[in-house]
This record gives C-alpha cells, sequence and structure tokens, in this order.
C-alpha cells in the first residue's frame, strides 16, 4: 500500500512537470499568446503613462465675455490668464462669439462679467462670475474652476483691504484672513491624473492579460483536439491536480517578470508614487497572481475557440475598472455593481494595491482586502479543478463511445 501510494505520488509528480513543460511549448510557440502575456503588459503601461505623463492639464484656452469693461473685470482677467492651468485666448464683449469659439474647438471654456460686475463690488454687493466649461475632458473643467476660484478669493481679500484699511499691517491680515488655511496634497503631490489612474491600470492589466492569453489557450486546446476537449487524450493528462499545478506553475513563472516590469519598473520610470513596503506589495501581489491564474483557467474551460476570449473579455477591462471603486467612491457605487465588482480579484487588487504602494499601508491595514483575494484563490482553485476534472471525464466518457462505434464497425465488417 505504501509503496502504491509512493507511485502514485511520484507519477502525479512527474505529470505535473510534464504538462508543465509541454504548456510552456504551447505559449512560446502562439504568437497570439506571446502578445498577450508579454507585449500587452510590456507595452500597455508605458503606453498610458506616457499618454498621462504631463500629470495635469496646463494652459487650457479660455474665452473671457467682459460686458463690465472695467478696472476689476480686467484684473481679474489678467491673473486668471497668470495661472500656469489657463491661458486667455481672446476677450470680447460678444457672448455669441465665445459659443462660436467653443463650438469651433479654439477655446474650452468662458468666463463671463455681468455688465454690474464692477458696480455691485464698489457699492458692497455680492457679485457673480459665470464660468462655462466644454464639459468634454473633466480636467478642463478642474483647470477653470480651480484658476478662477483662487483669483476670486485673492482678488476679493485685496479688494476687501483696500476698501477697509487698517490701523496695522497684522491687523489688516487679520481682518482679510481671519482663519488662514493651507491645502495639502497627501500622496498625490502634484495632484495628477497619471499618479491617481496609472497604478490601478498596471493591476488591471495583469487580470485582464491573464484571461485572454489563458483563454486563448483554452480555445486552441479545443480546437485542436479531435474530440473538442479541453483537456488531451494522454495518460500524463489523467488527474485533475496535475494539470492544474502543472499550467499554473508556468503561469506563475512567468508572470513573476512580468509583475517586476509592471509594479516596479514602470512606476520607476515615469516617477509614479511609490512609498509602499516592497515586501507588503509583494505578499499583497502573491495572491492576486493565484486568483486571477486560477480564474483565467476556470474561464478558459468556456472558450471553444481562439478568438473567443477576445470577443468576450475585452470590453471588461472598462466595467472592471469602473467597479473597481477608483475612478468612483467605492460607497456610491450601487449594491449590485459592488458585489459584482468583489467578484473579481481585480476589485479588491486595485483598492489594496493602491493603498499600499501610494499611501504605504501596512497588510494590517489592508487586510479586507488580502483576505479576501485568499478567498478568491481557493474559490477559483477548486472551480478551475472542477472544469478540468469535467474534461477529463468527457474526454474519456468521448473515447469509449468512440471506441465502441470503431468495435461495432468491425463486428459489421466482419459479419459481411
Amino acid at each position: 500500500m505504501e509503496k502504491r501510494l509512493t507511485h502514485i505520488i511520484k507519477e502525479g509528480v512527474l505529470d505535473m512537470f510534464f504538462i508543465w513543460k509541454e504548456e510552456l511549448k504551447h505559449v512560446f510557440r502562439d504568437q497570439g499568446v506571446l502578445i498577450f502575456f508579454f507585449l500587452v503588459p510590456l507595452a500597455y503601461p508605458l503606453v498610458y503613462a506616457f499618454i498621462y505623463n504631463n500629470e495635469v492639464a496646463r494652459d487650457v484656452k479660455m474665452v473671457v465675455v467682459d460686458q463690465s469693461d472695467s478696472y476689476m473685470s480686467r484684473e481679474f482677467t489678467r491673473r486668471v490668464n497668470a495661472t500656469p492651468d489657463v491661458e486667455i485666448v481672446q476677450v470680447t464683449g460678444d457672448i455669441e462669439e465665445a459659443k462660436r469659439m467653443l463650438n469651433e474647438k479654439k477655446a474650452y471654456g468662458i468666463l463671463l462679467f455681468p455688465p454690474e460686475f464692477s458696480k455691485d463690488l464698489h457699492t458692497g454687493k455680492q457679485s457673480t462670475v459665470s464660468l462655462y466649461c466644454d464639459m468634454s475632458a473633466l480636467l478642463y473643467y478642474k483647470a477653470f474652476l480651480l484658476s478662477a476660484m483662487e483669483v476670486s478669493l485673492d482678488l476679493g481679500k485685496d479688494f476687501s483691504a483696500a476698501n477697509n484699511p487698517a490701523s496695522t499691517r497684522e491687523l489688516q491680515e487679520i481682518t482679510i484672513n481671519p482663519i488662514p488655511y493651507e491645502s495639502v496634497t497627501m500622496y498625490n503631490t502634484q495632484n495628477g491624473f497619471a499618479s491617481f489612474l496609472v497604478p490601478a491600470i498596471l493591476i488591471l492589466v495583469i487580470q485582464q492579460t491573464l484571461i485572454l492569453g489563458i483563454g486563448m489557450l483554452g480555445g486552441t486546446a479545443r480546437e485542436r483536439n479531435r474530440f473538442h476537449t479541453l483537456v488531451p487524450i494522454s495518460r500524463h493528462f489523467n488527474g485533475t491536480l496535475r494539470i492544474v499545478l502543472g499550467k499554473s506553475l508556468v503561469y506563475i513563472l512567468l508572470y513573476t517578470v512580468v509583475c517586476i516590469w509592471v509594479l516596479t519598473i514602470v512606476p520607476r520610470l515615469f516617477s509614479l508614487p511609490q512609498i509602499g513596503n516592497p515586501w507588503n506589495i509583494l505578499l499583497f501581489i502573491l495572491p492576486y497572481l493565484f486568483a486571477s491564474i486560477f480564474m483565467a483557467m476556470t474561464l478558459s474551460g468556456f472558450m471553444t475557440t481562439r478568438e473567443s476570449p477576445m470577443m468576450i473579455f475585452v470590453v471588461t477591462s472598462v466595467v472592471f475598472l469602473f467597479i473597481s471603486g477608483i475612478s468612483w467612491p467605492m460607497h456610491s457605487i450601487p449594491p449590485f455593481w459592488k458585489a459584482l465588482g468583489y467578484l473579481f480579484p481585480s476589485t479588491p487588487g486595485i483598492q489594496g494595491f493602491i493603498r499600499i504602494n501610494t499611501t504605504g499601508a501596512t497588510l494590517s491595514e489592508v487586510a479586507n482586502e488580502y483576505r479576501l483575494l485568499w478567498i478568491h484563490t481557493g474559490f477559483y482553485f477548486l472551480t478551475a479543478c472542477i472544469i478540468y476534472r469535467y474534461q477529463i471525464i468527457r474526454s474519456r466518457k468521448l473515447i469509449h463511445r468512440r471506441y465502441k462505434q470503431l468495435k461495432n464497425k468491425r463486428e459489421i465488417d466482419f459479419t459481411d
């Protein structure tokens, strides 16, 4: 009994490494899989980082409609134009002309001064400056709004100081600025878009390329198999664990290199925030990688052709990013979409990685996300085993059915 058990374990280990070797050959012989496993993870982070490398929008074009034509309106315009985010391209008194410039994309915002702007200020009334923005890009709105607000506050202080002079400079400062404040941007010092979004994209790229690459391998295996099953007809593939572990070992080894590039080198190349402890990041990425691999292996069991993953999963990247709680606060996402998001490793993976890498959190501070990733790992490992076990049984049945058909045919031929 002991010898038999030892023989079974030895045979399983040898078969696992045989499957590992065969899967490695399939990966490097398939150009489509190589694109998903290497070219996409290597190129996509660079493309996104280059696109958002400027971090913030600078010199966004604005047209001013100055119906007041006063010193105060011109001073307001001058100060807005002096900010790094806004460039005044034209000052006009006709709102229709400003609208035409927006329609022709010669400007992306309108700053409107009403005729009574200066009069209201000098008579002690509150005046209104209207801001209109082309919302085709939120960064335009952010640049216009922040610049106009800062100028409005500064000009208001200066105007208040001129109209209400105090006896001393200290008293004057208290009068115009009774509660001094300072805005400090934590973790994202430039308040930039790349530092905010790119780390989430880096994590998502790992999951999506695994799904597409492993799904393509599964579809190819079905196309090449004479019975169109996921598991080839071979004595080496006669066990569930050896198949799942042998294949997953290939993906883990390959994506160890990919993760080093995506999560370590790319952020350094573009000076993205990286203040997390490397060991914490490593320990956190480990279950994320396992969960993504086993989920991809589970999904590959439903792929019938090479093209199936491209048709099904490419469009999910944007959905996964939206429901991850990065582009929109998690507490504001409807319960259905929030629950759906937590079915995939990308949601806790993105949230936990950003908190560790960008804000310096420890594993204990992302315990919920870390625990959920290990739950994903266990769940998708079981589903992958179920899928491959079903494929093994199905292959046996098809072989047995084919054998009976050939046997019956021989008996008929012999009778004839």
